[in-house]
């Protein structure tokens, strides 16, 4: 197996491998003996016909596809990996030829990381963000930090804005039950906007053990089937629990084992200005190079841009699935299919 021509061309490489007779013919004879068992021909058992017999009813090039498939981890080491080429994506075959020799010259066609030409990038200049940490943002954190600790507990009133309640829901539509419109023991945070406009405030004031008929009209940029649809639910509330964050004085300070408000303060300060401190340099970092990047000539490779948005939908689908629920419920109720997912 060797190379026999290398050509790059506007990000592309084609790379000529040629096989040996031998090679192709031990590749041919691999992938016979992996099909055999499926081909029937008359006067042989099943799986039995000698692999001449098999190329001379059905030609010869009846296994050529399955024998680079097999021999092909080989010929992208000689293509690309001994070359040393940065191939992006996995490689092709795009076109195969027998050679007189018996053996076979294979094309291998893929797409190379961009070689960026830079630009004027000496004398730039960056404005770096002057930190500051206010008082009000101080404070806004250390509410932030009581509210982690808050105490939940379950209460014998009337359900109010930032109460959690604990439903049975069902929805329909003209008078029909619909797909994920239903659920049991939800905890569902009043105010918090994670259901339909107007289905939270329609809670409040409810009790535990009593029952709701929720209307709310779903909004135009739904699923195509519930958009802008006027839908009832019928709720059932179990419990009513409210949400107690503790004082912010000097025993909460010590929870946190701080002596004092101002020993807390000062920590959350300090800390606060070295995270805005690393968010600078980060973003200072981010604008030199972008201003580089302004002066700067690439042609990305639309393989290259596929297999990021494969590795960032593969992520996303992850966080999707750990909250319970798949990507294609996601993507129907933000109104489209996976597709249109993707084109975001």
């Amino acid at each position: 197996m060797n190379v026999k021509n290398t050509a790059i061309e506007n990000g592309t490489a084609k790379i000529q491998v040629e096989l040996s007779a031998v090679e192709f013919d031990n590749a041919l004879t691999t992938a016979y003996k992996k099909a055999k068992n499926k081909i029937a021909i008359p006067g042989f058992r099943k799986g039995k016909a000698p692999r001449k017999v098999v190329e001379a009813m059905y030609g010869a090039e009846i296994f050529y596809e399955d024998a680079v498939e097999v021999i092909f981890p080989e010929v992208y080491t000689c293509a690309v990996v001994d070359q040393k080429l940065k191939a992006v994506g996995r490689p092709s075959i795009a076109d195969m030829e027998k050679t007189e020799e018996g053996g076979m010259l294979l094309t291998v066609a893929t797409d190379l990381y961009p070689e960026a030409e830079l630009g004027q990038y000496k004398g730039l200049e960056v404005e770096k963000t002057e930190i500051v940490v206010s008082d009000e943002e101080v404070e806004a954190e250390i509410a932030k930090m009581a509210e982690q600790n808050a105490r939940i507990s379950t209460v014998e009133r009337a359900a109010q804005l930032g109460d959690t309640v604990t439903i049975d829901f069902e929805g329909f539509v003209d008078g029909k039950a619909f797909d994920g419109g239903k659920g049991e023991n939800f905890d569902l945070k009043l105010g918090s906007g994670q259901f339909v406009p107007g289905f939270e405030d329609q809670l409040v004031g409810c009790t535990a053990g009593e029952s709701k008929d929720v209307v709310v009209t779903f909004p135009e940029n739904y699923t195509p089937e519930l958009a802008s649809k006027e839908a009832g639910f019928k709720c059932t509330v179990h419990e009513v629990q409210e949400t107690v964050a503790p004082a912010m004085d000097d025993e909460f300070a010590k929870d946190l084992g701080f002596d004092t408000m101002d020993e807390l303060r000062a920590d959350t300060r300090t800390k606060a200005a070295a995270s805005k401190e690393e968010s600078a340099k980060t973003a200072f970092e981010n604008a030199c190079m972008d201003k580089a990047i302004a002066n700067m000539t690439v042609t990305i490779p639309e393989s290259m841009i596929e297999e990021q948005l494969d590795k960032e939908m593969d992520q996303f689908a992850y966080q999707v699935e750990r909250s319970g629920m798949t990507m294609q419920d996601y993507a129907k109720m933000m109104g489209g299919d996976m597709s249109k997912l993707r084109a975001i």
